[in-house]
Order: structure tokens, then C-alpha cells, then sequence
């Protein structure tokens, strides 16, 4: 995408049969993170190129899916995980939150999902009888062809923080069944769309734990009846909640980030329990906390959906400028299976077809920085150290060392990864205490150091170390570890040894890549 987390947002329709929130209610708590919310909701809806011959279009709802309980478990419990790639049939979110208001304090929970359709296409035969056929052309040279869509759900509760605190709150979460029919053009057939129901409840508690502090706790499950025993996958998801994920706000109260809290917190940020789903910050990082986002698929605090991004793709971990240039490039045939399989790949294809030229030009990439931008052409004595030809000439990853706590660390050094508490990337965070091997030592051109590291662990460390993938760390990131005498145990601290020529301000402020 262009330079943000997702891509631009598909507006959730207000689910059949529910009202529209009346007139007297607060702002929208949550209008600051739809975008990013939708798409957590639309993640991996139907990836590129959008056919319903495409394989991985054939394997989909892989995030935040909660089935009923005894099918899930059908063959054991299911285990546990910080975010929601595995099926579950419940996702249970913990937070911290500070009272900033006494009284009449309360707090907000929406939960989004999808609900399965199946879109069947049905021929009109020579009888008048309406057959289910995968294909059907119209008249007016329309494809239509029978798959599975989706329909986005709600459901939000406002509860005053004192009845949390004195026993909770549930509300029923679930979609009813339901028949749409459309009729095709000249008699030629229908679209007949189906939805099972859908049975869930979210319930909200919360704990105080020390004078304005409090642990807020939201668990939604699937209460619905299990599918027969056998029963597939696909099947099954008919009575499924899909992209499950909650947004939670309120009034007169305000979050605690886990991923980075303050040094007093860090205890009761670590004992939250968060079961297939990862709660963050939402809103501007430079204002308070209102809002807390927990999504069934990894993000930093404070995620934010780039600008230059047009609309949605569905596929947040892709790049704009990548899937619209690969759209552009699709055949007139593969134009049109991709309009008949979803109305929201046609209307990809339309947005694609009809871009104009500034923006897609936005899409090629955006900086930002935190420093001042350099002159596009200083003189020759004014240029930083970097862009001054040659400068980099005396520099060589395989060979150079860097000091860390007193100890040269180049290829080959043994050291144990600690991950810096604040700005660390959400995914390094699994990887803190986990020994690794320095392959390289790289020098940005803002004069800070970067290591290349490869896990000891990793069984494709070999193969990552042949085409240069690695995980990168600042130097004040890393443990010197003294080699093991024994494969088999674990390194030791490395002793303090003389600093060398190559030397880095720890302090510097940058971006961990990959």
C-alpha cells in the first residue's frame, strides 16, 4: 500500500432488521479507526485476481473465525493464541483502562464480523422450474456465477462502568437466516442468496485493581448449534462469525497500551489475556487513548490506513501500486470472471479502470520522516558524510564489528535478542530472549548501525542466510552471548572486551526493518 497499514475502508451497511442509532447518542467514538476497522473486516475477503477460479480464492476466511464450539473441538481443545489465524469458537480480548471520570464513567464495545451468503445462481428451464446451475449468460452479455459472499454485522452495547465492576453485561451478537431473490434479465433465472443463522453473545466485565486502574475483559462466542459430525469446512462456515473483531471506547475513561506501557504498568499489562485476537491503540498516537482496537491479525498501535490509498483491495498486507498495476494487467476475460464472482471485485476493477493519472501517481510511495528534508541539491562541502562520494568505501558488513556493551560484535557473534520496550515492531516482540547469529553489521545512511541476525532455531536459517533475508536489530537491542561449549547448551554472557573503530549512538531513533 502506500506507505500506511491497509487499504482504504468499505463502509459497513447497518445490518437487516436493525435500526439506525438514535439521533440523541454521543459522536461515534470510533470514526477515527472505520477505515483501519474495515479493513481488518475485509481482510483476505477475495484476494487478487479476484476470480473465483483463482486458488487461494478458494481457500478463504482464514482471520477471526468463530465456530460453533463442539465442531471446532471436534477432534480436541483448541489452543490459545495471541491472534485469531486459528479457528476458534470464542476470542477473548483484556485491556487496561484509568478512570478519568468518576461517576458516570462507561464504556462502548462494537462487534464486527461477517456473515457467509451463498450466492446460487438459478437457470429458468424449459418447465419454468428453476435450476441451480455455477454459470449462467444473460442476454445482455452478463456473466453471473454462484459463490459465497458476505454480509457485514454490528452489534454495539453502552454500559456504565460501575455495572461492569459489580457483574458485567451480555448482549446476543448473532444474525438471523434469511432469503434474498433476484431475478435475472428476460426470464433467464435468478440469484437466489442464502444466509444460516448466526447465534453468539459478547459479554463485558471489569476489575479494578488499584485506585483509577481497571481490567476490562470482552469475550464473544458462538453459541450456535454444531453442524453434524463430518461436516466441512466450508460448510460449517454458514454458522460461523467471520473476521471477528471489537472495538472498544467510552466515556470518562482512557487505555493503557500493552504493547508499550508505562514503566508502572508493565506487570498488569503482561498478566492480560488476550485469546486469538491482539488489542491496540486506535487514533492519533499524539492523543489520548479513547479508543482500543482488537483485531484477529497483528498491528502496532495506533495503525493507520496511508492516504494516498483510493480504496479498498482487500488484502491490507499488500502494496497498493503492486495490486492495482497487476489489476490494470488482468485480460478481458479474466475482467469479466472477476466482475461475476463478487460485486465488490467489480467495483475494484471500475475504481482501477476509471484511476485517474495524479492518483495513481500518489500510489508509487509517500516520506515521512521526522527529520527536516535535505536540499534536493546542496553544495559538495555541505553534503551529510553519506552522500559524499566514496564515503561508504571503507565500509563492509561481512567484515566490520560494532561494540556492544564493550564487546565486538560482527559475523559470527552469538547474541540474545531484546527488542526495545517503546516503537518495537509488534511481530519482534515473539522473538524477545531468543538466541540468534549476526550475519552482517549494516550502516544507514542517518549513521545509526543495524545487525543482521539469523534465528538459531529457525530451521530455514541456511536457506535465509543464502538469499539474504534476515531480521534486523539495533545494537542496543542485542545481548553479546559467549559461544556454547555444547551444541546443546545455551550460551552464556559475553565479557566486556575493547571497544573497536566502529562505533554507534544507541540512542539514534529509527525504524527496525526487515
Amino acid at each position: 500500500m502506500a506507505g500506511g497499514l491497509a487499504e482504504g475502508g468499505v463502509a459497513c451497511a447497518v445490518p437487516r432488521g436493525e435500526a439506525e442509532p438514535p439521533h440523541d447518542r454521543s459522536p461515534d467514538p470510533f470514526q477515527q479507526v472505520s477505515a483501519v476497522a474495515d479493513a481488518v473486516l475485509y481482510e483476505g475477503y477475495l484476494l487478487y485476481p479476484y476470480r473465483r477460479s483463482s486458488a487461494k480464492n478458494r481457500v478463504r476466511w482464514q482471520f477471526g473465525v468463530l465456530f460453533p464450539r463442539d465442531w471446532v473441538e471436534s477432534d480436541g481443545p483448541v489452543v490459545p493464541g495471541v491472534a485469531g489465524s486459528a479457528d476458534s469458537w470464542y476470542q477473548r480480548t483484556e485491556c487496561l483502562l484509568r478512570i478519568r471520570r468518576h461517576g458516570d464513567a462507561s464504556v462502548r464495545v462494537r462487534i464486527r464480523y461477517l456473515q457467509m451468503q451463498r450466492k446460487q445462481v438459478e437457470q429458468t428451464g424449459p418447465d419454468g422450474r428453476h435450476h441451480a446451475v455455477e454459470s449462467l449468460r444473460t442476454g445482455d452479455g452478463t456473466t453471473h456465477l454462484t459463490f459465497d459472499e458476505a454480509v457485514p454485522r454490528e452489534c454495539e452495547t453502552d454500559v456504565p462502568l460501575d455495572e461492569l465492576l459489580h457483574g458485567g453485561h451480555t448482549v446476543p451478537v448473532g444474525a438471523a437466516a434469511g432469503v434474498d431473490i433476484e431475478p435475472l434479465p428476460e426470464g433467464a433465472g435468478r440469484i437466489v442468496r442464502r444466509r444460516d443463522e448466526v447465534r453468539a453473545d459478547t459479554t463485558v466485565t471489569a476489575e479494578r485493581l488499584a485506585g483509577d486502574l481497571c481490567r476490562l475483559r470482552v469475550r464473544t462466542r458462538n453459541t450456535g448449534t454444531a453442524p453434524r459430525a463430518g461436516t466441512a469446512r466450508e460448510e460449517a462456515m454458514r454458522c460461523a462469525l467471520i473476521a471477528t473483531h471489537t472495538l472498544i471506547g467510552g466515556d470518562g475513561v482512557e487505555f493503557v497500551s500493552l504493547i508499550d506501557p508505562p514503566a508502572d504498568l508493565r506487570r498488569p499489562a503482561r498478566e492480560c489475556r488476550n485469546e486469538f485476537t491482539f488489542p491496540v491503540l486506535g487514533g492519533e498516537a499524539e492523543d489520548a487513548a479513547h479508543v482500543l482496537l482488537s483485531a484477529p491479525i497483528i498491528l502496532p498501535d495506533h495503525p493507520q490506513v496511508a492516504p494516498e490509498s483510493p480504496g479498498d483491495l482487500h488484502d491490507a498486507a499488500e502494496i497498493d501500486e503492486i495490486l492495482t498495476l497487476r489489476t490494470m494487467l488482468l485480460t478481458d476475460e479474466e475482467k469479466r470472471e472477476a466482475r461475476a464472482t463478487d460485486a465488490r471485485a467489480a467495483a475494484i476493477l471500475d475504481r482501477v479502470d476509471t484511476m485517474p493519472p495524479e492518483v495513481f501517481e500518489r500510489l508509487h510511495g509517500a516520506v515521512r520522516s521526522l527529520a527536516p528534508a535535505a536540499p534536493v541539491s546542496p553544495p559538495a562541502d555541505e553534503r551529510p558524510a553519506w552522500w559524499r562520494e566514496g564515503a561508504d568505501d571503507e565500509l563492509s558488513p561481512a567484515t566490520d564489528t560494532v561494540p556492544v556493551d564493550g564487546v565486538p560484535l560482527g559475523r559470527g557473534s552469538r547474541v540474545r535478542l531484546r527488542p526495545r520496550a517503546r516503537g518495537a515492531d509488534a511481530q519482534d516482540m515473539f522473538l524477545a530472549g531468543r538466541t540468534a547469529e549476526v550475519a552482517a553489521v549494516f550502516h544507514d545512511v542517518d549513521g545509526s548501525v543495524r545487525l543482521a541476525v539469523t534465528l538459531d532455531d529457525d530451521p530455514a536459517s541456511e536457506l535465509h542466510t543464502w538469499y539474504g533475508r534476515f531480521h534486523y536489530f539495533r545494537t542496543d537491542e542485542l545481548e553479546p552471548l559467549e559461544p556454547a561449549a555444547d551444541p546443546d547448551e545455551p550460551s552464556a554472557p559475553a565479557p566486556a572486551a575493547a571497544k573497536t573503530r566502529h562505533t554507534t549512538d544507541s540512542e539514534t531513533p529509527a525504524a527496525e526493518a526487515e
